[in-house]
């Protein structure tokens, strides 16, 4: 989402530098939704993979499909929701031709919508992946009710959702409980929450805590966060956000951290400004 209109606006050349050094690190999978930049990143970062010399295989590629956007790319009179069984199939494709591939690795439904229904849903996903245009099916800021509704048609294997050490609600609601028993890969959106990006008492009690860990971990700040995600048991995926490069760097080493269970708690408790019940 950062790489285009809604962030650095990136021109050629950088994403294709961006996109090796990711694989470098060993990340290799590339989150897309066909809202971004107006409708207009998945374009921009589909010719520069087409001039990158990456092969296909070598990555993964997700979209996500269902919010209409107001932008000038689209003329839609409020934003709101279609999951039509035409409109997903049609997004799918347009996806393809923007990425400049043949095939989606996963496909998401943006956010939930009050219209959507599961058989409709169902009949796309079952055209798209009979025609080979995505290998897997998934949802995105989905409930556990939702997710039930969606997965008696269709299997679902992904909910994206928002999920840090500033907003664990998802640990709380029965989100990630159902996604563990129903085999559902969590992906977090904005892992690393709010604790960089705004002065409040509660980050500040984050920010303390994790300066009382950094030396013990050899770890950056931000690492730490990320590998607080990781260490829940439902194998939760951080779609990281940055386009620094040694962010970048930092992010994939925090896979390497095992975060001791009472630290693990003493963030969370700095976090929510209490103890735990």
């Amino acid at each position: 989402m950062t790489w285009g209109a809604w962030g650095k606006k990136l021109p050629t050349s950088e994403m294709i530098s961006l996109m090796h050094h990711c694989i470098e690190q060993n990340i290799t999978t590339f989150d897309h939704a066909d809202i971004y930049g107006g409708y207009t990143t998945e374009a921009d970062f589909g010719l520069a993979f087409s001039q990158s010399g990456i092969k296909r295989d070598s990555i993964q590629l997700i979209s996500k499909c269902g919010i209409q956007y107001m932008s000038d790319n689209r003329d839609n009179k409020v934003k709101h929701y279609n999951y039509s069984k035409e409109y997903i199939i049609w997004s799918a494709e347009e996806s393809l031709k923007h990425l400049k591939t043949d095939y989606l690795d996963l496909f998401l439904l943006h956010r939930p919508s009050p219209l959507m229904h599961p058989d409709d849903i169902a009949e796309a996903i079952a055209t798209l992946k009979k025609q080979g245009k995505i290998k897997n099916f998934g949802v995105s800021n989905f409930t556990p009710s939702q997710v039930e509704l969606i997965s008696k048609s269709t299997e679902i294997s992904v909910n994206q959702i928002e999920f840090s050490l500033t907003q664990h609600t998802a640990m709380h609601d029965g989100t990630l409980d159902n996604m563990m028993l129903k085999n559902i890969l969590p992906m977090s959106w904005s892992p690393l929450g709010f604790v960089f990006k705004d002065d409040t008492e509660q980050t500040r009690r984050i920010y303390k805590q994790l300066g009382e860990l950094k030396e013990k971990y050899n770890a950056t700040e931000d690492q730490l966060v990320l590998a607080w995600i990781l260490k829940h048991p439902s194998n939760v995926h951080p779609v990281i956000g940055t386009t620094t490069k040694q962010r970048i760097v930092d992010a994939s080493k925090a896979i390497e951290i095992e975060l001791e269970l009472e630290d693990w708690f003493l963030l969370l408790v700095a976090s929510q400004g209490h103890k735990v019940p």
